[in-house]
């Protein structure tokens, strides 16, 4: 287990806004920062960072929490790796306390695989760099290549031994379960025998967005025409191909400061344009490109640029990628290299200085070289270029913004030589007609679509948040408050004497409760309750930073829905729409004094309705007396409601 003095000293180091930003392009929003959810497919931004309060919320899918909550739910750590990773960023040395079997055996599936995988990348770059073999097979390979050691260092480069169970063996003895080898596709089981699946090949590992291996891909050295010249690791629990870019590890905190992304085709590619000083750069790792990577670059950037082979295959692959990425609301631009060169070896053939002015003047906007490479192929042909400018509006129709939609359709009527009125209604017809598609509910043949019912609120659960964030928000605040006191009138029942009093907020919710008799229902509730009142009587002053350290992730949701809710009026901007919001502060008192008020009907409302159930099981002497009891209930509950202002059933 990891020390509770380098967990604090975790905590007290890491920035929140650091952190994220490797991950989410964020920008500054008053003191705050936003950014597009890494969580869900969205447009405009609903994500925001607090570095005062080093808390964060996600608003479309609602998680929130602290720096570990976000390692967590972004990169599907276990506490323990949240830690060590930020530990690792900050350069702070872990002291771990012993396990025990227990907490060995708790460990999950997907930790093991980690850990797997990662033995497996440190046994490829040990046997590339400090075997005879390696040195002379894979690490002469990559010097024939070009890379330098720092590159063959940084991408974590390694070999795979010709042996057939080199690694296999290596990972058993070392405690490592065959399964595991076998579900990583490190191990090939092949009915009685095992081998590695990566022998005899120079290793590139995969990483995730937070360096974690995930796979590897490998190339063979050896003339062998039946055996692929590259292969990956196949899909595991850790490793989907279609959810990761080659590089984008090393590239992230590039591609977030240049505000572009280059995409390229392969592993060497990625390598090489690092080393002419182009770190902004990843690559699909030979599939084609999906949402999900397209998503993963739009976290950090609005802008890609393609870069293909000028021969007819890396065109058309150009062409794939490109609705793609229009469609997630993203600029992108292509550049293609001279018929015979790709990323690699036109970097290899020229300046660092030269590569990065071809990229510059080469890049041109998707619709012209879209224009162009439909146009060359119909040549003078009318149905052709007819068919080619339907092809070009089919690409902009699927654009979200309506502003780029009409500059796009100016710019294919000046370069196709066609009247832009002509051009907006072919477009006006393909919009509609996505609208419509999108407009019917998707269903499988022969089920009905059923109307799902709506969830009913929760009064009391809704009170009882009031309550927490009453005490989150303003718990130290001393605030004057319009009381009441209870007293019997002349005519036998009940009536209140208005009084007015002054407390901090945290005192006279602890009192009314008490008072009441009342514990909240809602175990987390219940639980952040008790840590509140016990900061505030203790400490005095509650700093959220410290306090959600201690919170289970659910708690940290709880809490930083409550912290950021005003960071998220600021994102919908509701002054601009004449939607002014009221500032609760100055309304503290009527804001407790009428949660209290409606927590205390509601619970006399639940005993109204347990002592008349009570009628119909007891004796008529009995019976007399819960009616007394209950008509009682039923006056102070006008009484509240009079002081509410409104009727209560």
């Amino acid at each position: 287990m990891i020390s509770k003095s380098t967990i604090d000293l975790v905590f007290e180091t890491s920035r929140l806004e650091e952190v994220i930003g490797d991950f989410v392009q964020l920008k500054k929003s008053g003191s705050n920062f936003k950014g597009l959810s890494p969580f869900s497919n969205e447009k405009t931004p609903s994500f925001m960072v607090s570095p005062a309060k080093q808390i964060w919320k996600d608003f479309s899918s609602g998680k929130g929490g602290n720096v570990v909550a976000f390692l967590m739910e972004h990169e599907h750590f276990t506490y323990p790796e949240a830690i060590k990773f930020l530990a690792k960023k900050y350069n702070i040395e872990v002291e771990e306390t012993q396990q025990t079997d227990e907490q060995k055996e708790a460990a999950s599936t997907r930790e093991s695989l980690y850990a797997l995988t990662d033995f497996a990348q440190s046994f490829f770059s040990k046997i590339l760099t400090e075997s005879e073999k390696g040195k002379a097979i894979g690490l002469t390979y990559f010097q024939e290549r070009g890379f330098t050691p720092a590159s063959i260092e940084n991408f974590h480069l390694g070999y795979s031994p010709s042996e057939w169970s080199a690694l296999t063996t290596a990972a058993i003895d070392a405690g490592y379960k065959e399964e595991y080898l076998i579900s990583t596709g490190l191990t090939i089981a092949k009915e009685d025998k095992r081998f590695d699946r990566f022998k005899g090949r120079v290793i590139f590992p995969i990483h995730s967005m937070s360096g974690r291996v995930m796979g590897f891909g490998g190339r063979i050295l050896k003339l062998d025409k039946q055996a692929a010249k590259y292969i990956n690791s196949p899909e595991s629990e850790i490793y989907q191909k279609s959810k990761v870019l080659y590089g984008l590890y090393q590239a992230k905190q590039h591609i977030a400061k240049q505000d572009n992304c280059y995409l390229v085709e392969g592993y060497t590619d990625v390598i090489q344009m690092h080393q002419a000083g182009i770190q902004n750069v990843v690559s699909s790792s030979g599939t084609a490109l999906t949402p999900d990577q397209v998503r993963l670059i739009r976290r950090l950037t609005s802008n890609i640029t393609l870069l293909f082979d000028g021969d007819a295959a890396g065109l058309r692959a150009a062409m794939r990628g490109v609705d793609i990425i229009l469609e997630a609301g993203m600029h992108v631009a292509i550049c293609t290299f001279p018929n015979g060169e790709d990323p690699d070896s036109f970097v290899r053939g020229n300046h660092p200085d030269q590569v990065k002015d071809y990229l510059q003047e080469n890049a041109i906007d998707f619709i012209q070289f879209k224009a162009k490479l439909l146009a060359e192929e119909g040549k003078n042909e009318p149905i052709r270029k007819a068919e080619t400018i339907r092809e070009i509006i089919q690409s902009i129709a699927i654009i979200p913004d309506a502003i780029r939609r009409e500059i796009y359709i100016q710019s294919c009527s000046s370069l196709m030589d066609v009247s832009e009125e002509v051009l907006f209604s072919t477009l006006a017809q393909l919009t509609q007609k996505n609208k419509s598609k999108a407009s019917q509910p998707r269903q499988k043949p022969g089920l009905k679509v059923v109307d799902v019912p709506k969830q009913k609120v929760d009064p009391r659960y809704e009170l009882e948040r009031n309550i927490i964030s009453l005490l989150l928000l303003y718990g130290q605040e001393e605030v004057a408050f319009e009381d009441v006191v209870m007293q019997p009138n002349d005519d036998g029942g009940i009536e209140f004497k208005p009084t007015e009093i002054r407390a901090k907020v945290y005192e006279k919710i602890y009192l009314d409760l008490q008072q009441d008799e009342v514990e909240l229902s809602t175990v987390n509730f219940r639980e952040l309750y008790n840590a509140l009142l016990l900061v505030y009587n203790s400490q005095k002053k509650l700093v959220i930073e410290t306090f959600i350290q201690d919170l289970t992730p659910e708690q940290a949701h709880q809490v930083s829905s409550i912290i950021m809710q005003d960071e998220n009026n600021v994102l919908h901007d509701w002054e601009r729409k004449d939607i002014y919001i009221k500032d609760k502060k100055s309304e503290i008192g009527k804001w407790l004094q009428q949660t209290i008020l409606n927590l205390r009907c509601l619970l006399i409302q639940d005993k109204i309705g347990v002592l008349q159930s009570q009628t119909s099981e007891n004796q008529e002497q009995t019976h007399a007396e819960i009616l007394e009891e209950v008509n009682a209930y039923v006056g102070l509950k006008k009484s509240l409601s009079g002081r509410l202002d409104r009727v209560l059933f």
